[in-house]
């Protein structure tokens, strides 16, 4: 026989209307009243229709996230996050991945118009404060992870400090020439972590007293094989670096494989440091910076159904640490 809402409502001697708030975790059910309703829920083991749920809420129960380059590990991880965090809630995830500013413009229009979803994760990708009102307009909260707006929801890390963090551990072993590995640091999408991990590279390397050297900066498109091409003329200079700091793993290792075809020994005569923290970089043994992206995935998840729920007005910022995980791809300078 189904258990229906009506069950749970004569179990715990309320009203449906009660059992309903319960359900949709309203503030004004007192705590005694709750604990009842969901014993009442548990003995009788009845699970909420999502229909009749989406009907008596006026919620479509869907969150959407759009995410550039959806397969690139970090994104992937903050993903898991967003799945994770997902996994007991009634909520379902729409992914929309975007490749081009096109895409993203077109997602972004299309969301404005249509009220897909209950609230909107946009991962990574820059937005102005009209994408902000017109989203605001249409009555869909938003939260930003790991791209920061003043006037948006957001969670972030602060990549500046990565990069000094980063730099500075390659200073303390002794290394003076250290290059810099990254995709462009302009880029249609206007992501700013490169940027801002590039000026902590900077601002690390003048404050111990080292002129940035501009041969020792080099930039291409995303992805190892480029990297590695970038490490190799890095290698060929005629005065080297001695260290790498490589703006993500996958370029730290695209650096390392530089380093190890011009038969140069890591971390003996060359030293390598990424960020991120991708499941590789624990099997390659590589130093890195490790970035919270499954963390990040969770909390933003947690705050767009607290605001969904509970409206703030004030925007809401939450700050993730950033960790040096040591490995063997860093050592000190020998002499």
């Amino acid at each position: 026989m189904t258990v229906t809402i009506r069950d749970v409502a004569k179990k715990a001697g309320v009203g449906i209307a009660t059992v309903s708030r319960v359900l949709n975790n309203s503030p004004s059910v007192s705590e005694e009243t709750r604990q009842k309703v969901q014993q009442a829920i548990e003995l009788l083991n009845f699970t909420p229709n999502p229909i009749a749920r989406r009907l008596s809420t006026g919620r479509t129960l869907t969150l959407g996230v759009i995410v550039p380059y959806f397969t690139l590990p970090a994104f992937v991880k903050r993903l898991q996050g967003v799945q994770y965090a997902l996994a007991e809630s009634d909520y379902d995830l729409v992914l929309f991945n975007v490749e081009t500013p096109g895409q993203r413009d077109k997602n972004f229009q299309d969301l404005q118009r249509h009220t897909r979803v209950d609230g909107l994760l946009i991962m990574s990708l820059g937005v102005t404060t009209d994408d902000l009102e017109q989203f605001a307009h249409a009555g869909m909260p938003v939260v930003l992870i790991d791209s920061f707006h003043p006037e948006a929801h957001r969670i972030v890390v602060d990549h500046l400090a990565g990069g000094r963090m980063a730099t500075e551990h390659l200073i303390q072993l002794g290394h003076t020439k250290i290059g810099f590995v990254s995709e462009h640091l302009e880029n249609p999408f206007k992501f700013t972590a490169t940027i801002d991990r590039y000026e902590g590279y900077r601002s690390a390397l003048k404050a111990a007293g080292i002129e940035p050297a501009a041969e020792y900066v080099q930039h291409g498109e995303f992805g190892r094989e480029v990297a590695r091409r970038l490490g190799e003329h890095l290698l060929n200079l005629p005065d080297p670096p001695t260290a790498v700091f490589a703006a993500s793993d996958t370029q730290a290792i695209g650096v390392l494989e530089a380093v190890r075809k011009a038969g140069r020994t890591v971390p003996d005569s060359f030293s390598i440091i990424g960020y991120n923290d991708i499941r590789d970089a624990e099997y390659l043994g590589l130093t890195t910076i490790r970035e919270p992206l499954f963390e990040s995935g969770v909390k933003a998840v947690e705050l767009l159904l607290e605001v969904i729920e509970t409206p703030i007005d004030e925007p809401q910022e939450i700050q993730l640490g950033l960790e040096l995980v040591l490995r063997s791809t860093t050592a000190r300078l020998p002499g």
